[in-house]
């Protein structure tokens, strides 16, 4: 699915993840070590994520882009906080200045239209590094129950944003010469999905009810899922075994 989620849930997924970024952040100091992105510091988060802000501001207005600047500017910062800050309010200001039949790139599939896909995808870039810095403030990974701020709501629509579009492009490296399947099954909502793996890209398709029968079942909590799915808990991992072991070694994202 592209996304049932309206803007202004993306815009307020922004600015929530946000202030819980800062706050754990914080709590856990520029030097802590991040342990869902090794070898990241909570100062290199911050840099990363306000990279990422004004890189996504600059492709929605079509301004000039220096991400490597910007990621240098962002780790001598005196004040990392203060210029985490403002590359977010540049990408919020940008995506709700922009027409509704804005004409800039995106890069997944099954992609809605861009506004509405960078707003979505600032909105989950925000979030799952949040969840990293909440990981700093606790010297582990997460789990649902930590992740007070991520309501199911925006959680289902980001294990569909991995699911559907990231997982079913080209440079998906997720492949199974024996064809498994892995169906993911939240506790909320009527949806699900069963991602089909072969010798070529996954295909994810969505379900409604008990859905199909699959090789690899992911339940719980929408929350668990999308923390799991995206890298940051182990909370909803089911045994290992084939197709499982794939996607951990082959899908999982990590940065």
């Amino acid at each position: 699915m592209a996304t049932t989620l309206e803007l202004a849930a993306h815009l307020e997924g922004v600015r929530t993840a946000m202030i819980a970024m800062v706050r754990y952040a914080d709590r856990a100091g520029l030097a802590a070590p991040v342990p869902t992105t090794p070898d990241w510091t909570v100062r290199r988060l911050l840099a990363h994520q306000g990279m990422v802000h004004r890189w996504a501001a600059s492709v929605v207005t079509g301004a000039v882009q220096d991400p490597e600047r910007w990621e240098r500017e962002g780790q001598g910062s005196t004040d990392p906080f203060e210029w985490l800050r403002d590359g977010a309010i540049e990408v919020v200001t940008a995506i709700s200045a922009a027409p509704a039949d804005l004409d800039a790139p995106v890069f997944l599939a099954d992609a809605p239209a861009p506004r509405l896909f960078w707003a979505r995808r600032q909105c989950h870039e925000t979030t799952i590094h949040a969840v990293d810095a909440l990981a700093a403030s606790l010297g582990r990974y997460p789990v649902a129950a930590d992740a007070t701020w991520i309501g199911p709501e925006i959680a289902l629509d980001g294990i569909d944003e991995l699911l559907t579009g990231f997982l079913p492009r080209p440079v998906s490296r997720l492949r199974s010469d024996e064809g498994q399947r892995i169906a993911v099954r939240p506790d909320e909502g009527d949806t699900g999905w069963l991602v089909q793996l072969g010798a070529g890209p996954p295909v994810t398709t969505t379900f409604t009810g008990a859905g199909p029968d699959a090789d690899v079942e992911l339940t719980g909590s929408a929350v668990a899922l999308y923390l799991t799915l995206w890298n940051r808990s182990d909370e909803a991992s089911p045994a290992d075994g084939p197709g499982w072991d794939e996607w951990r070694d082959s899908a999982q994202v990590t940065w």
